[in-house]
């Protein structure tokens, strides 16, 4: 009897050693949630797999908050054990910024400074309502590197409970953006094109500061094609894999055009951005309030032609406006202001599943064109349309401030609605020009409003791009921007983590409040009585056995 349990506990001992070495080379995690949430994506372990040294992430969002946040923070951090589980270099903590309260004023004002706004939140306790700050945010450090994780996403209009679901679904990207711009070299190169009256580098600050963190980048002057053989200009410009065209306003030569058409041929990735409409809203500040748009002649309309869409001279007028502030009058010495809807600044919200889009928030457009997608070889994508209740104006046509009394009814849009503003194309590229007629496999993106891509100034200062002084209402353009720059030069298959779909269930806090009696005795209640119960029969049992 002995020498058999002697043998059993030798074979226990073996096999625990066993399995203990084989674990040092066998790795396997296994993820039983239905929506797969915790099973990273090859791209996203890739990036985790390359850290060589150690990665740090201070992620500020804890202390005491709501449900929905709480829910937010366990997300993270089972999504960043995951990451450390795969690679031991990578390190994380919670951290409450504000656990002294005598340094919450001076602790706030540090992370403005970085561009990470806390977020005031009511905290609703069975009626009893409290003011909190939450810091949404993350820190990733790599080396001497340092990129700042956006954890909350800023869907305006949306509930929290939306925006933390949203959040979630937008997790294993946000992270895995930020750790590819930390660990890896920069090796793309943009060209930002110059020359026929683009954005000045002011009205482009933020979007250039941010595209640097991950690309290198430089202008390219299109006028020098006039000083020198159009070919040499071309073979300058194919040093570089993106040319973003922002906001033109003077016609390009048919030199220039052909620099850019055999770029495009020859594999080089766009990003337009093309006003049709010579008019601002800037226009509009004199003593009526009015002005004229009219068409803008860039001289792009063949090659648009030969690549399968066509912008045409007409303005969007749409009822899903972005709002404005105008005076209405004064009150002792000051201006009172007022806001409303202007709806020659759409405020839109992709439906699109497409992955560069996808879970995304309200881009911000101003005096945008429809976009006429025409029947050729190349694949083309509709990303961005304005809403249903949208129409067209043809140009030349006089816009006024008054406009925002207007009233309109349903039936004023029937049939007019969903005009694409944002399209991407790709496919092989066909010219019927000089030098090579038909392209490699190529894409760009159109988007048919300059202004997307420019921030407004205070004092001189650059703001952040897609946030509006006047409202101060931030839109979703750098993120779709960088977006459309990330899609157009990563071959990585980044971009379609943003694809991913995590059900998120959340409470009921509205049901849980009128249950509230019910919710106690379920979560409380229940197991203390299957305790009990438990207990009673364990020893009735054991009484029962022993008692023989």
């Amino acid at each position: 009897m002995k020498k058999t349990a002697l043998k059993q506990l030798l074979f226990t001992i073996v096999v625990l050693i066993a399995i203990n070495y084989s674990s040092q080379y066998i790795f396997k995690r296994f993820d039983l949630t239905q929506d797969k949430r915790y099973t990273l994506s090859p791209t996203t372990l890739n990036i985790i797999k390359s850290v060589e040294s150690p990665l740090v992430i201070k992620v500020y969002l804890k202390g005491n908050f709501p449900g929905e946040f709480r829910k937010l923070q366990d997300e993270t951090k089972q999504l960043l054990e995951e990451f450390a589980a795969y690679n031991s270099n990578v390190n994380f903590e919670f951290i409450n910024p504000i656990e002294k309260e005598e340094e919450r004023v001076e602790i706030m004002k540090q992370f403005y400074e970085k561009g990470m706004q806390p977020l005031s939140i009511t905290v609703d306790d069975k009626g009893k309502q409290s003011q909190e700050v939450v810091f949404p945010w993350a820190i990733a450090s790599y080396g001497q590197k340092e990129t700042k994780v956006a954890l909350l996403k800023n869907l305006m209009g949306a509930s929290t409970e939306q925006k933390v679901i949203s959040s979630v679904q937008h997790l294993e990207f946000a992270f895995a953006e930020a750790l590819s711009k930390i660990t890896k070299e920069k090796q793309k190169k943009i060209a930002v094109i110059k020359g026929n009256g683009e954005l000045e580098d002011r009205y482009l600050a933020d979007f250039l500061q941010t595209v640097k963190e991950s690309y290198y980048i430089g202008p390219f002057t299109l006028d020098s094609v006039g000083k020198q053989q159009p070919n040499e200009t071309l073979e300058a410009l194919k040093k570089y894999d993106l040319a973003i065209i922002a906001k033109p306003t003077e016609a390009f030569s048919e030199e220039e055009k052909q620099v850019l058409d055999q770029y495009i041929i020859n594999g080089g990735k766009t990003l337009w951005l093309v006003d049709n409409a010579l008019v601002d809203f800037e226009d509009l500040n004199n003593e009526y309030g009015q002005t004229v748009a009219l068409p803008r002649e860039l001289n792009l309309t063949d090659m648009f032609f030969s690549y399968g869409f066509r912008l045409n001279p007409l303005l969007i007028k749409d009822e899903q406006g972005t709002p404005i502030k105008l005076a209405s009058g004064r009150q002792g010495s000051e201006t009172q202001y007022e806001q409303y809807i202007w709806k020659f600044s759409p405020y839109i919200y992709s439906t699109s599943n497409h992955p560069l889009v996808k879970n995304m928030e309200g881009i911000k457009f101003e005096f945008a064109s429809p976009i006429e997608l025409l029947n050729n070889k190349i694949n083309k994508t509709v990303l961005l349309s304005s809403s249903q209740y949208s129409r067209t104006i043809g140009l030349p046509a006089a816009i006024s401030l008054e406009m925002v009394n207007e009233e309109t009814k349903p039936e004023d849009y029937t049939g007019k609605g969903l005009l694409p503003v944002g399209v991407l194309l790709e496919g092989k590229f066909f010219t019927e020009k000089d030098f090579k007629a038909e392209g490699v496999e190529n894409k760009m993106i159109v988007i048919s409003d300059g202004d997307v891509i420019k921030n407004q100034l205070e004092k001189g200062v650059p703001l952040e791009l897609g946030f509006d002084k006047w409202t101060n209402n931030l839109y979703g353009n750098k993120e779709f921007l960088m977006n459309c720059v990330n899609y157009l030069l990563d071959d990585t298959g980044l971009i379609n983590i943003r694809s991913k779909d995590v059900e998120l269930p959340l409470l009921d806090k509205e049901k849980v409040y009128q249950n509230y009696s019910w919710a106690q005795m379920l979560t409380i209640g229940l197991p203390i009585a299957l305790l009990l119960i438990f207990g009673i029969v364990f020893t009735y049992l054991r009484k029962r056995i022993y008692s023989k």
